[in-house]
């Protein structure tokens, strides 16, 4: 036996268990559009970290009911931990979101290699206990008003099982459809832009169910959420499958391998990113994109209501002079903007990932930096004519845009580094997302309050960020016109990329040949029980479709 042969043969295991991979392998008559509901399963449940501002107020005001219990004035931060006798600040619950996204891109980079190997039904299962059972700590802290339990469960626990969630699919959907990758990734990392609009009101119904005079409902809210998530994200775990070695769809023919070409048939090692250009450069692309989005998308209530003030409601006059019904009645109607922005970061996700199919990921990714550029520089100019309906809608595109980045960056990622090791290098590229989710709140947050301090009114505040921004976005698009195909030497050599099928644990004969005959093979993604697609397309389709109803109910409050 070779020493080749004889390294995979040491890597097989004598059993397979309930979670190895080797037990998800595809066999024929499997139906791959049973992939994607599986996908999307998960990321509906773990989108919800978009929308856990709706606990914020009631969480505030946990101990005093009707109003918050302030803590006293000297009261030092580690006692505000453990106090039980005054209520959160909102600023203290809002560190949940940094920690989210901090660990979900920290986590993915860690374990993206594991998940590679340990294949996506455990990684799922994984991320399920995380997920959920830090809702269940964070319940426990509700109920004993510790809000370190609430950091360490939710924020924690659940942000590592964010980025195992996240990425669980992904190596897996490149591999199923490789013909469409963008199409597949986008299905999925829609469903983390539309978890929150499921998510976010049936967690407000639950409140007003629950609530009593004693409670706001919070602490039964996140039990009843932990138990319905991890149905959903166990059925989307032991859903997934994985086509075994060497399987492509029928009648697709991989494109011809060109030395020039963007979409390479070879095979990066996740190990050695960290040293390659084109990597670092896709890590700005990704992390200027997301920046300027996410601090459009974190202001976006308080913006439009800011630059409009008055005229939202067909009066003149900024905010300050607005009474307090008037007040409610813009805030509304910021809501519906708000939510009208979700469903575009939805749309986008889908559509322009798609589009990235018959584009190609780097043209797709110039028209978001040069459009993008475009209309952050258009915003003011919009706001200062007093046109709502075009900053509206260039806020939407906006969005769309910020979605669509972050659906199309794996499908980029997979053909210029291979599919081996896509999975892994995308956690690693998550790092750019942690740095974003810091980097654009920042730049908003401390510019609006530098505008205030100048004494600028508050409909000009945003001005200035918005050029900022654009800016951002040029530096975005030199990083993406400077991407060029990995070098040769970067890839591995046929032994290193046996070895790594091996420890990956693909299905493969004992000398490493094909396990299913090529009429095997032409049987595995296709057919299958078509009731049985339907039925999974329709558990992940109906309570999007819900969400999106409810989301449009909202949002008719802006467009009339």
């Amino acid at each position: 036996m070779s020493s080749q042969s004889a390294a995979i043969a040491a890597s097989q295991p004598a059993t397979e268990g309930l979670l190895s991979k080797e037990r998800i392998v595809a066999k024929p008559g499997f139906n791959r559009w049973l992939v994607p509901p599986a996908a999307l399963a998960i990321h509906l449940c773990i989108g919800m970290a978009y929308g856990f501002s709706v606990f914020w107020l009631p969480l505030s005001k946990a101990v005093g009911i009707e109003q918050p219990l302030e803590c006293a004035a000297d009261m030092g931060f580690f006692a505000r931990m453990v106090a039980t006798g005054c209520d959160w600040k909102v600023s203290s619950l809002g560190w949940m979101y940094t920690l989210f996204f901090v660990l979900l891109g920290c986590s993915a980079a860690l374990w993206g290699g594991w998940l590679e190997r340990a294949g996506p039904r455990k990684a799922g299962v994984v991320s399920a206990l995380c997920w959920c059972g830090g809702l269940v700590i964070s319940a426990i802290g509700i109920k004993t008003h510790q809000i370190w339990l609430l950091w360490l469960g939710s924020g924690v626990i659940g942000g590592i099982g964010l980025g195992l969630g996240y990425i669980s699919p992904v190596s897996t959907l490149i591999k199923w459809f490789p013909d469409r990758r963008g199409m597949a990734t986008g299905m999925a990392i829609m469903g983390f832009g539309g978890g929150a609009m499921i998510g976010s009101p049936l967690a407000d119904a639950l409140m007003k169910r629950f609530a009593t005079p004693d409670s706001v409902g919070v602490f039964e809210t996140f039990l009843v959420l932990a138990a319905g998530y991890f149905v959903f994200m166990m059925a989307g775990a032991f859903g997934y499958r994985v086509p075994p070695s060497g399987w492509q769809p029928a009648g697709w023919t991989p494109p011809p391998a060109k030395d020039n070409a963007m979409i390479t048939q070879q095979h990066v090692h996740a190990s050695k990113v960290w040293g390659i250009p084109q990597f670092w450069l896709l890590w700005g692309v990704l992390c200027l994109n997301v920046s300027a989005g996410i601090g459009v998308i974190g202001m976006a209530s308080p913006m439009l209501q800011e630059v409009f003030g008055g005229r939202l409601i067909g009066v003149d006059g900024g905010i300050k002079s607005l009474g307090e019904d008037q007040l409610k009645a813009i805030a509304a109607i910021a809501a519906g903007f708000t939510g009208l922005l979700s469903l575009f970061n939805i749309a986008g996700r889908f559509f322009w990932a798609s589009a990235s199919d018959y584009l190609g990921r780097k043209l797709t990714y110039v028209v978001f930096f040069v459009l993008g550029f475009v209309l952050y520089a258009s915003a003011p100019s919009a706001g200062s004519a007093g046109s709502i309906a075009a900053f509206v809608a260039i806020c939407c595109v906006i969005v769309s845009m910020y979605g669509g980045g972050f659906a199309t960056v794996p499908a980029y990622l997979a053909d210029l580094f291979g599919t081996q090791m896509v999975g892994a290098i995308h956690g690693r590229l998550l790092t750019a997302w942690a740095t974003a989710g810091i980097l654009g709140p920042v730049v908003v947050n401390y510019m609006r309050d530098y505008q205030l301090g100048l004494g600028l009114p508050p409909s000009q505040v945003y001005n200035t960020t918005m050029y900022i921004l654009a800016a951002m976005l040029v530096l975005g698009l030199l990083c993406n016109l400077a991407v060029r195909p990995i070098a040769q030497k970067h890839f591995m050599t046929p032994e290193e990329l046996a070895r790594e099928k091996a420890l990956a644990h693909e299905k493969t004969g004992r000398n490493g040949e094909a396990a299913y005959s090529a009429e095997q093979m032409a049987l595995i993604g296709r057919g299958g029980n078509p009731a049985l697609v339907l039925a999974a397309w329709a558990a992940v389709g109906v309570p999007l479709a819900w969400g999106m109803w409810v989301t449009l109910q909202k949002a008719f409050v802006l467009l009339h």
